[in-house]
């Protein structure tokens, strides 16, 4: 396992470097950037096909907003400059918790106070020709593809705190006994607690700006399955515990040609130091769990991807609204239910069934995604009616 870049670089490469920068980390960051141009791609398609329209925005230019402006800035370069310098003269405790770190008080006034006064110089340089006496309104026109910036923040700040929350409540007890650990730590984050904070979050900005929920629900579906199918690769790496149970089993022979860790794994080095002590090893990650079980995030980035490149392939003949985000919901939901019998992960009574929290939200998403394609097949064969009916009329008439 490649818990941290560095241990990830001197396997693929030969080198390493000593900084804690964690995989999981990493592949969370592409998450939100691979989806970015997909979602950038389909609002341009979406737009040239009429779904969606460019809109006025309409900014208040005054000496407040100009002044906010300039607060908001000093305020970003301190924490930078609080914590970045901070990681200079306290690497060791960073290096020992980077997220603790981060979430806590450490760090240094100097550096922040520098980055203060290096932020409020620059942002005045670069906004004092826009001071005016008296507030102006600015009227500007704006293509949907061009809110991405804002919608790739607001998903992945609300997305982080969902993720959070639901892993909190599935993890309850442990944030009971270490309440600040789990709060801090960058791991056991969930994906629909993701998935459902960040979609309300762009869902609201693109109504709030013209957009149906229909197309927006379309839109974002191929570049959620990318940011799923991503983000396990990230658990796969690092061992983030995302793995499933164990599993003993003899490989069947139809599956002889593939590696024995794609059947059973162990985790070696894994991120959460879960397992036994590796003999001879040395550092902060020497564990291997004592048997091998199901690399169910393997498995998962194998299907979300494939599903993926399906949809995104066939994506131009899905001419009714609706369609993609409903298939969406149905494959997510079907690989999520059924991949969850082999993953560790609590369980709940739900109407009569010992089952998961993420398989409750996937049979959600499956029957909501079966109901929804159901309607778009009825209205499609009733629209196809009424178009059949209305050319034969047509060819009547020019009789």
């Amino acid at each position: 396992m490649f818990p941290t870049l560095s241990s990830l670089t001197e396997y693929l490469f030969g080198f390493s470097f000593n900084f804690p920068i964690y995989t999981f980390g990493v592949f969370v960051a592409l998450a939100f950037i691979f989806p970015y141009f997909i979602f950038q791609s389909e609002f341009e398609r979406k737009e040239k096909e009429g779904y969606i329209k460019p809109f006025l925005k309409t900014t208040v230019v005054s000496l407040f907003s100009l002044y906010s402006n300039i607060l908001l800035r000093g305020f970003l370069g301190f924490f930078i400059g609080f914590k970045l310098v901070g990681v200079i003269f306290n690497y060791a405790l960073f290096k020992y918790n980077p997220a603790g770190f981060i979430f806590s008080l450490e760090g240094s006034w100097l550096g922040g106070l520098s980055f203060l006064i290096i932020a409020l110089i620059i942002t005045y340089f670069s906004t004092k020709s826009e001071s005016v006496p008296q507030p102006k309104v600015l009227v500007e026109e704006v293509h949907p593809y061009q809110l991405m910036p804002t919608l790739i923040v607001w998903a992945a700040f609300c997305g982080f705190i969902g993720s959070k929350l639901f892993s909190l409540i599935e993890r309850f007890p442990q944030f009971i006994d270490n309440p600040w650990h789990e709060l801090t730590t960058f791991t056991g984050l969930t994906f629909y607690g993701g998935f459902i904070f960040g979609a309300i979050a762009y869902l609201v900005i693109g109504y709030r700006n013209g957009m149906k929920l229909i197309h927006l629900a379309d839109i974002g579906s191929p570049g959620m399955l990318v940011a799923y199918g991503v983000g396990r690769i990230g658990c796969q790496l690092s061992g983030d515990g995302d793995w499933g149970i164990v599993n003993n089993n003899p490989k069947p022979e139809f599956l002889s040609t593939l590696p024995d860790w794609m059947w059973s794994f162990k985790f070696p080095h894994n991120v959460l130091n879960e397992g036994q002590y590796i003999l001879g090893c040395y550092g902060e990650h020497c564990m291997i769990l004592p048997q091998g079980v199901y690399p169910t995030s393997f498995y998962e980035t194998v299907i979300i991807l494939t599903a993926f490149l399906i949809l995104w392939l066939s994506r131009k003949q899905m001419k009714v609204p609706g369609t993609m985000f409903t298939l969406f919901l149905i494959v997510n939901g079907l690989e999520r239910f059924f991949i969850e019998f082999i993953r560790v992960n609590p369980k709940h009574i739900f109407l009569g069934m010992f089952i998961t929290q993420a398989q409750i939200i996937a049979l959600i998403f499956i029957v909501g995604g079966v109901l929804g394609l159901a309607i778009i097949i009825f209205k499609g064969n009733r629209t196809g009616d009424y178009l059949h009916d209305v050319a034969v009329i047509e060819e009547k008439n020019k009789e």
